[in-house]
């Protein structure tokens, strides 16, 4: 087994490598890594690095689902609790994005306590890159739409890590604060 220090740097390395080229959504069309290592940080901060796999999953948590990175592969290179994380994390990509996000309101409240904490900072960075300064009516709609749909998944992964669920509560406040300012 990798030590902590490689596990995860050898995740951000994998991460960085299979996603380059992508951008994120808001944010003016930043790197898609950025995403990857706010996730990754965000756990690490809120339970003090004290899980190394948790925040190797976090850097990969989208690898399977954007990439053609198999489970496999994974479990191959940084065992078989971070493979399990990011398979867990993971959308069917089939199916149609109304059918998607009802999916993981649902199965929230189902997932496992780290897959649980991995939705969390996910939303909460997601949510973060849709408040950008003077909003569009189409950013305005999707921050909106967005924080509204993130609120439900996380209200079945809540009481796990206080502190992750102040952030999350912080962050919707920014975006109802963002939607609130009409500029005038």
């Amino acid at each position: 087994m990798l030590s902590a220090i490689r596990l995860i740097s050898e995740a951000a390395e994998l991460a960085a490598r299979r996603h380059n080229g992508m951008a994120r959504k808001g944010r003016g069309n930043e790197p898609y890594i950025n995403h990857l290592a706010e996730v990754a940080n965000l756990l690490a901060v809120v339970t003090d690095g004290v899980d190394a796999e948790l925040v190797a999953a976090g850097w990969l948590h989208d690898t399977i689902e954007d990439t053609e990175t198999t489970r496999e592969e994974l479990a191959r290179r940084f065992g078989t609790r971070v493979a399990s994380l990011v398979v867990e994390c993971t959308d069917d990509m089939s199916l149609p994005q109304p059918v998607r996000r009802q999916k993981q309101i649902e199965d929230a409240p189902h997932k496992s306590t780290d897959a649980k904490l991995i939705k969390t900072a996910d939303k909460i960075s997601n949510i973060g890159a849709r408040i950008v300064p003077h909003p569009s009516a189409d950013e305005r709609g999707d921050l909106a739409d967005y924080a509204a749909w993130a609120d439900r998944v996380v209200a079945g992964c809540r009481g796990i890590n206080p502190r992750l669920d102040r952030i999350f509560d912080d962050t919707v406040a920014r975006a109802k604060a963002a939607l609130a300012d009409t500029g005038g």
